[in-house]
């Protein structure tokens, strides 16, 4: 099977700055796989609240990860500055799929590439269509128009 080769910067919509610890490398020297995953939240979380989504209280929206997934291209770890480029492959009527890269320093190519599937849950814990506002704002990072369709 041929390796799927890294994206490149111009492959993402919007980008958010996060330095990695001391603490994210492993053993090895290299930060921990579970590191690349907190990094994917970390950056969509960001961007959302840079978008004026709420993450708690009252006004905020409940997205569930129902699926997620890390290719690794390159090693990464302290003291590296990793620079996240978001998108969005698929925005449905109640989820979306934010497909994240990891890029080391001011390098061009990924080091690690992953997505996380979300769906919009009511307080019964059920899937709910997404409001206009949000879908829209959501559109923005998207990669293909025509990705748009629903999908529970």
């Amino acid at each position: 099977m041929a390796r799927i080769p890294p994206g490149n910067r111009a492959d993402y919509r919007a980008f958010q700055t996060i330095p990695t610890r001391w603490k994210d490398n492993d053993q090895y020297g290299h930060m921990n796989n579970a590191e690349y995953l907190s990094l994917f939240d970390t950056a969509v979380s960001l961007w959302q609240l840079a978008q004026g989504i709420a993450l708690t209280g009252p006004e905020a929206h409940r997205f569930l990860v129902v699926e997620s997934g890390t290719r690794y291209h390159a090693q990464a770890g302290f003291p590296d500055l990793i620079h996240v480029g978001l998108r969005v492959g698929h925005l449905g009527t109640s989820s979306l799929r934010f497909e994240i890269g990891l890029f080391r320093n001011d390098e061009d190519y990924a080091c690690a590439e992953g997505f996380f599937a979300q769906v919009l849950t009511g307080p019964d814990g059920r899937p709910t269509a997404m409001p206009d506002q949000l879908r829209h704002r959501f559109a923005a990072l998207l990669v293909n128009p025509e990705a748009i369709g629903p999908v529970a």
